[in-house]
């Protein structure tokens, strides 16, 4: 699993700052102009809450030791991966399996206006299409609209959805 070293001590170190109780939760429209609108245009201000992840380098199951945040949910910044240099499809194949989209994509909106958009993918073992689905969900989110210019990463939410019910 691929993670960028300088971040890796940062989690631990804002988790222990927050009292007793805190949850790191934001909304959808939060995470998108909060932290995934901020951390694309190189803002001064950059949240060290959350730490780059290769998905394509690791299994979902491995994701709960690495992004830290969260205790049902794992937040994460990620790099969008071509699947052909060229092409505008993404990458989302790991070693034993791939993410797969599902439902169609919503809508992020702030103060009216249109400023990400949210995909929910699911993990299945094995290769397409024959592979099995798993538990495993995840949310990308990525930015839209005037902001789709600044966007070479992408926010990951991803669970484990037998924690949820």
């Amino acid at each position: 699993m691929e993670v960028k070293e300088e971040n890796k001590g940062s989690i631990s170190m804002v988790e222990a700052k927050l009292p007793p109780g805190f949850r790191f939760h934001p909304r959808d429209d939060e995470l998108v102009c909060d932290y995934l609108m901020k951390r694309n245009v190189r803002s001064l201000y950059q949240p060290v809450v959350l730490i780059e992840v290769d998905l394509n380098k690791c299994e979902p199951w491995d994701i709960p030791q690495t992004a830290r945040v969260g205790g049902k949910e794992w937040y994460f910044y990620s790099q969008k991966d071509r699947k052909y240099a060229t092409g505008q499809r993404t990458n989302r194949a790991t070693a034993t399996g791939y993410w797969k989209a599902t439902g169609k994509d919503r809508a992020i909106q702030r103060n009216g206006s249109l400023v990400g958009m949210r995909k929910t993918l699911v993990f299945y073992k094995g290769r397409a299409p024959k592979g099995r689905k798993t538990d495993w969900v995840m949310h990308e989110f990525r930015l839209q609209g005037t902001f789709i210019h600044h966007s070479p990463k992408v926010i990951i939410v991803i669970f484990y959805s037998c924690h949820l019910f």
